[in-house]
């Protein structure tokens, strides 16, 4: 299974954080299934800390070489085919990072690992 890891997940299962279900931890964990993570994810992140939302333990630089590179994750890159999809989702969701992960799962055929229910409505499908 592929699998791309929403922002939460991919914070909370570098941090081994109980909110990130069995689930969720299992699959990503299991040597079967490929783990991806998007930009988008990093640059969320990098906004919430640089605006005190959110508090990294380390540097942030240091936050993405230990849980993106050293988990062995990769970016899947974001690429005009997932902004015409983007364009045309229903706003079921108006997060403009959620709105983008559910297009590159869509697009590039991703399970998106996300705690976020309302993604349902979206045609992907979410392990949790």
């Amino acid at each position: 299974m592929r699998l791309l890891l929403d922002t939460n997940a991919l914070v909370w299962f570098y941090l081994d954080d109980p909110q990130l279900s069995a689930t969720a931890k299992a699959a990503i964990v299991d040597p079967a299934n490929q783990s991806f993570v998007s930009p988008a994810s990093y640059w969320e992140l990098a906004i919430k800390v640089s605006i005190g939302k959110y508090v990294l333990k380390e540097s942030f630089a240091d936050f993405l070489q230990h849980a993106v590179f050293d988990n062995g994750f990769t970016i899947v890159p974001i690429e005009t085919k997932h902004a015409v999809v983007v364009a045309s989702l229903p706003f079921h969701h108006r997060d403009p990072f959620d709105r983008l992960l559910v297009a590159q799962a869509n697009v590039d055929g991703l399970h998106l690992v996300s705690t976020d229910k309302i993604l349902d409505q979206y045609p992907i499908t979410r392990v949790w």
